[in-house]
């Protein structure tokens, strides 16, 4: 299955945290959940009140920041892994 957002939405892969930096492997239960990932996929933008479409300004492949209870969380049957849809005005930076 694949999914395509829609509008100024954006498909994130959220990064996998494994250890601290001290290399302590921490329980699923005690980790916050990153606030960082790779998109996946764009949309096409939306279309302003002059009819012109404002195009995203993150591309795939980008790694972004986002807030830490932005977005809505997908998961995928063939997938073990935590896919989130997020509005573009939701991230917060691109990591360059």
């Amino acid at each position: 299955m694949e999914i395509k957002p829609l509008g100024k939405r954006v498909l994130v892969r959220r990064s996998k945290v494994q250890t601290t930096k001290g290399g302590i492997l921490l329980p699923d239960t005690a980790k916050e959940k990153p606030k960082e990932g790779e998109v996946l996929a764009v949309g096409p933008g939306e279309i302003n009140d002059a009819g012109e479409r404002e195009l995203p300004t993150v591309k795939k492949g980008d790694r972004v920041l986002f807030a830490n209870y932005g977005g809505t969380e997908v998961k995928i049957e063939s997938d073990d892994e935590e896919l989130l849809i997020l509005r573009e005005d939701e991230i917060l930076g691109v990591l360059v």
